[in-house]
Order: C-alpha cells, then sequence, then structure tokens
C-alpha cells in the first residue's frame, strides 16, 4: 500500500495504491475518514462509505492495479472520490454477477453523490463520484 499527498489547501488530493489480492477495506476506511477528519460525521460517513462501495466494485468487477484517491474543493466544499482499476468492463447500476445478494453498490454511491461517472483510460478505467459536504471544519 502506498498513499500519497499533493495539493494546496484549497484543492487537495491524497491517494491509496491498492497492490493487495485482497481488497484492504479496513485500511482504506481509516485512511479515508483520517484525510477527511474535519469534516462533518455525516460528510465523513457519505464519503467513507462511497469509497468503500467502488473499492469493493474495482476487486469485485475490476482488475490490478487498482488505486483510490480523493480529491477535495473546499469552497464549495466538494469530495471527488475516484477508483482506478485495469478493467475496461462496463459499470452496471444494480446488477451483479456475484449473486443475488449483491448488485447494490452503485445504487448507493447514486444516491449519495451528486454525481458520477466512469472514464476509460488505456486498459482501464476510473469510476468517480462527487459528494457536496457542509465545509465543517473542526480544527476551528
Amino acid at each position: 500500500m502506498t498513499v500519497a499527498e499533493e495539493g494546496e489547501v484549497e484543492a487537495r488530493t491524497v491517494a491509496f495504491d491498492l497492490a493487495d489480492e485482497v481488497p484492504p477495506l479496513v485500511a482504506v476506511r481509516r485512511w479515508a475518514g483520517e484525510a477527511l477528519s474535519d469534516l462533518g460525521d455525516d460528510d465523513v460517513t457519505d464519503c467513507v462509505l462511497v469509497v468503500t462501495e467502488l473499492v469493493t466494485n474495482a476487486y469485485d468487477h475490476g482488475a490490478a492495479p487498482r488505486r483510490v484517491a480523493l480529491h477535495r474543493d473546499q469552497d464549495p466544499c466538494r469530495i471527488r472520490v475516484e477508483v482506478h482499476d485495469g478493467s475496461r468492463g462496463r459499470v452496471r447500476v444494480g446488477r451483479s454477477r456475484l449473486g443475488g445478494h449483491r448488485g447494490r453498490g452503485m445504487v448507493i454511491v447514486s444516491q449519495i453523490a451528486a454525481e458520477w461517472g466512469v472514464r476509460q483510460q488505456g486498459a482501464g478505467k476510473t469510476v468517480w463520484a462527487e459528494i457536496v459536504c457542509q465545509a465543517t471544519d473542526r480544527t476551528s
């Protein structure tokens, strides 16, 4: 796992390389929660849930290499979650090849995110979602 950070105060990007064969969901949730710790609890919960669903999909339906990034704009407060994987497979809302109790991840993402989409890149794709947050600053 590699964690990177770049950017300025007004716009900031942090990234987490997902090199494991099994999704490191606890570590990813902790990383996202820490990266967004100055937001309100509801905003952190929404972002962590979207990260979890997109990372899970990258493991269930995608291929290595995988990476998750959070891009944050301060004014207005928006979090863009991007999960890249090495597959060009289509993203389907409400359908899964993994069984009847699966396939709700993108439904959840579409309910939480202001918008989401897929960007094809070379041999892979990036699934992204933008969450509008309340810009609560716990440090003041």
